[in-house]
Order: structure tokens, then C-alpha cells, then sequence
């Protein structure tokens, strides 16, 4: 069975009045994904999910015009031969580095949803794991920068639905992140998880002065707080408190970069995001590495049902898998359109479909309903 096609889709939707989220990264306005269609010479199909970084249409154009062809005619089977080819000649050379990575990780995943389909399998048996209740924490673009007791009220709103840990966005100033963080933990009690999640946006002394205040809290991540590339920050903030860990992944890409973070000791959870980092492949190479050194992994979640479902079969088939990142966002139709991915029950959790393969049944006619809109998806001046 042969690839003889790879196309991009990409998908967008304007946030209306009233939906918007600050964050540390900016204001969202709008929200974008990219599907990832792969058919095969025996007619299969398969769907994956590219995070469109803040650029959809240039990560569409490098499956389009170069990646389309470089893989076609290579085996649907041969997934880590694809990724090798794709590596060697984008990643490792004369590539677009990151793009690349993006536009790699739709295919990867859909080549993944084709071998569990030919095999009649749901995605977490084909890779070697079972069915199981995830833990799923409220996440998504939500609980962002509001009053506290507005937070508080809106967090204690995802416990009442099941959730027992809820991310909130910091980011701010050290002295409104302090005041939102106090406030919702007042709010739900000791018996709720807070996480928290500073969007790249806090600088070494933020950290410092942050950090015996979220202890007290007892939040159990910071994540984030420094950009990607930042690793001596990393490093230096991971001193800071022996009880709250640093979180990061989002925005590092392959193996390699995973590998700098665990040997240099920077974070202490890890959350790829398979729309991301380089597929489903990747994050399993990623997890396991992470398992050597007994870290857990926690995948960061992307906008739509696909990814969704494929992270809580990721988690079914990894030894050290964590929470799941639900997307309680108030608006975001890209992660309805073919039906709620997934449920969450009253202990809290979620589980993986049963269906062959990622489990979705993939409408194009809803494609028309979101047409692309280019460029990045926040406002940073708010």
C-alpha cells in the first residue's frame, strides 16, 4: 500500500465579541488548524492534524509543494522510513526547521490512523497500549487573564462538570498572577489540582519571586514560563522550589530538543503535542526517553477533535503518561465539527474511542465552513 497523495487543509474561524482569551502570548482572535489528508494507492484514508504555528498558509505550501512529493510512492507501512526522509531532507538540511516539524507531525499522524485502520484496530491498540481511564485536566484556551473571583467562578464551573484539575493562564504581572492564583484555590479547596501556565511571558526574576507563592498553593506545574530556546533560564528557574516543577514542550520540536531538556535537568514534566513536535512517532520515541529518566509526559493538546482523540490514545500506550489536556474553550467549533471528541466522566477522566483507527468519522462538506483566514491568531497588544 503506497501513499499517492498527501493534502493540507487548512481551517480558521474569527472568535466573536465577547470570546476572547488573554494570555500570555497575546489575545486570541482567531482560531486555525491544518488537516492533514493522506490517501493511499488502495483507497485508504487517513486524517491528521497540523498545528498551524502562526503561519497556516506557509506550513500548508511546505506539504503542498515539497513534502507531497517527496513522500509519494513510499509505503503507507513505512512510517519511520517517511520520517527519516522528511528529517534527512527538511529537518536536518536545507529545511524549514520547526514549519517542517508542524507539517510532518499532520502526516505522521495520518499515516498512523491508516495502519490502525487496515489492521481493524483503535490507534491505542496499534500502538501497543489498552484501553484505560486518562486523567484529564480542564485546559484548552481558557482561564485566562480576568479578575480573580471571575476566574475563580469560571474555574469552579469545569469541577462541576468532572474535572478534578483545571490549568490556569499566569503570565500577567507576578502580583495579578499571585492574586488569581490564591483566589481559586480559596475557591475549590485542597482537593482540586491547579496547574499553571505562563505562556512563555515571565522573565528569571518573575519566576523567582512566583514560585514560594504557587508552593504555597500548592499548584502542581509551572509551565512555560520562559521561551523555548531559553535553556539557561530553564535551568536556573529549576532551583527555584523543590515543590513545583517546571513544564515545557509545546514548542520544542523533535527528539533532540527533548533530549537537551531532560540532560540539562530544565524541566521536570514534559508535554509534546503530536500536532507539533513531529507526530505520533516522535512523542512515543520522546516518552520513552522521558520514561529512562522516570519524568512523566503530559501532551500538550491542539484545536481539533483529531488531535484530541489521538492524545488520549498516546496516553493509552505510554508507560509514563499523564493528563490529558481537555479543551474547555467557550467557542471553538474546529473541536465540534465532526462531534465531541471526548467525554469527561464523573472520576474525571476520559478514555480512547473504539472505532479503527483515531476514531473519527471525517465529514469534508464541514470544511466549507471554516475557510482560512493566514496570518497569526493573537493580538499582542492588547
Amino acid at each position: 500500500m503506497k501513499i499517492r497523495s498527501i493534502t493540507a487543509v487548512p481551517l480558521s474561524f474569527r472568535l466573536p465579541e465577547g470570546k476572547t482569551v488573554r494570555l500570555g502570548v497575546g489575545a486570541t482572535t482567531k482560531r486555525d488548524t491544518i488537516i492533514v489528508k493522506v490517501v493511499t494507492s488502495e483507497g485508504l484514508i487517513g486524517y491528521g492534524e497540523s498545528h498551524p504555528g502562526r503561519s497556516p498558509g506557509a506550513v500548508v505550501s511546505l506539504i503542498a509543494s515539497t513534502l507531497d512529493p517527496l513522500l509519494q510512492g513510499m509505503s503507507a507501512y513505512d512510517i519511520n522510513g517517511v520520517w527519516a526522509r522528511v528529517n534527512r531532507m527538511q529537518l536536518s538540511s536545507h529545511g524549514l526547521g520547526a514549519g517542517a516539524a508542524l507539517a510532518l507531525s499532520g502526516i505522521d499522524m495520518a499515516l498512523w490512523d491508516i495502519r490502525a485502520k487496515a489492521a481493524g484496530l483503535p490507534l491505542y491498540a496499534a500502538l501497543g497500549g489498552a484501553k484505560r481511564r486518562i486523567p484529564a485536566y480542564a485546559g484548552g484556551i481558557s482561564m485566562g487573564f480576568q479578575e480573580p473571583a471571575s476566574l475563580a467562578d469560571e474555574a469552579a464551573g469545569y469541577v462541576a462538570q468532572g474535572y478534578r484539575a483545571v490549568k490556569l493562564r499566569i503570565g500577567d504581572t507576578p502580583e495579578t498572577d499571585i492574586a488569581r492564583v490564591q483566589a481559586v484555590r480559596a475557591r475549590l479547596g485542597d482537593g482540586i489540582e491547579i496547574l499553571t501556565d505562563a505562556n512563555t511571558n515571565y522573565t528569571v526574576s518573575d519566576a523567582r519571586r512566583v514560585m514560594p507563592v504557587l508552593a504555597e498553593c500548592r499548584v502542581a506545574w509551572l509551565e512555560e514560563p520562559f521561551g523555548c530556546n531559553n535553556f539557561g533560564a530553564y535551568r536556573q528557574a529549576a532551583g527555584f522550589s523543590s515543590l513545583v516543577p517546571l513544564a515545557a514542550g509545546e514548542n520544542h520540536y523533535t527528539r533532540f530538543d527533548f533530549a537537551r531538556l531532560i540532560e540539562e535537568k530544565a524541566v521536570q514534566i514534559l508535554q509534546p503535542d503530536l500536532s507539533k513536535t513531529g507526530g505520533i512517532s516522535e512523542s512515543l520515541k520522546i516518552a520513552a526517553m522521558a520514561s529512562a529518566w522516570g519524568l512523566p509526559v503530559h501532551p500538550h493538546s491542539s484545536a481539533t477533535g483529531i488531535n484530541h482523540l489521538a492524545s488520549i490514545h498516546f496516553l493509552s500506550a505510554i508507560d509514563n503518561g499523564g493528563y490529558f489536556e481537555a479543551c474547555v474553550s467557550a467557542f471553538n467549533p474546529l473541536r465540534d465539527m465532526f462531534g465531541a471528541p471526548c467525554r469527561i466522566g464523573a472520576d474525571g477522566c476520559v478514555e480512547a474511542s473504539d472505532a479503527p483507527g483515531i476514531g473519527l468519522q471525517i465529514d469534508e462538506e464541514v470544511f466549507k465552513q471554516f475557510p482560512p483566514i493566514d496570518g497569526p491568531g493573537y493580538l499582542v497588544t492588547f
